[in-house]
């Protein structure tokens, strides 16, 4: 379920620090029932996984095209995101952090940043967008309380757009459908 950004915005996350000049574009509840003891459990699941293999055939469809323009525009070409376009966040390290997060499987396209007990945050930079996905654990009133939240620095007035533009689908068809694989696929390491 999404909920408001000061949910995120109110607790002293280390994200805060590190990306200060990014935008907090989604924060999203995940019901899984995790646990400090479980959370890097769910961090190597996310890692180890593949965006566009969604449950939801309306997501698949949608990463499908989102990859086919990346190659149309050039959007995902070399040069166009942290090995060029941007530095990684990964410099805005402190070195004792450097390292912590699990490495992404094969087929993902995110950077892993690092990993503590409680917070997950991984990068993803092309021609349009520089963006983060946090991952977090807090307490909640009935245990831990999981949230996804999603910090953009678009690129440009055309990075705005897109990002406008995709709102709508990520809202309906991209975010639901991956709160709900997220939720059934953790839930078999937390308490839910």
């Amino acid at each position: 379920m999404r909920v408001p950004t000061a949910t995120h915005t109110e607790r002293d996350w280390l994200i805060h620090e590190i990306a200060p000049d990014f935008e907090i574009e989604d924060v999203w509840e995940i019901p899984a029932g995790l646990t400090p003891e479980t959370f890097p459990l769910a961090v190597q699941d996310l890692a180890a996984g593949d965006p566009s293999d969604s449950p939801s055939a309306v997501s698949r469809f949608l990463f499908a095209v989102r990859w086919w323009l990346g190659r149309v525009f050039s959007w995902d070409d070399a040069g166009r995101g942290t090995d060029g376009r941007v530095a990684s966040l990964a410099e805005r390290l402190p070195a004792d952090l450097r390292a912590t997060a699990p490495e992404a499987g094969p087929a993902s396209p995110f950077t892993p940043l690092y990993l503590t007990d409680d917070e997950y945050a991984t990068e993803l930079a092309n021609a349009t967008v520089h963006g983060v996905l946090h991952l977090s654990i807090a307490p909640g009133e009935q245990g831990y309380v999981t949230r996804m939240a999603v910090l953009v620095r678009p690129n440009g007035r055309a990075g705005r757009f897109y990002m406008a533009l995709i709102k709508p689908f990520r809202y309906a068809f991209v975010y639901p459908p991956l709160v709900r694989q997220f939720s059934a696929q953790w839930s078999r390491h937390g308490e839910a």
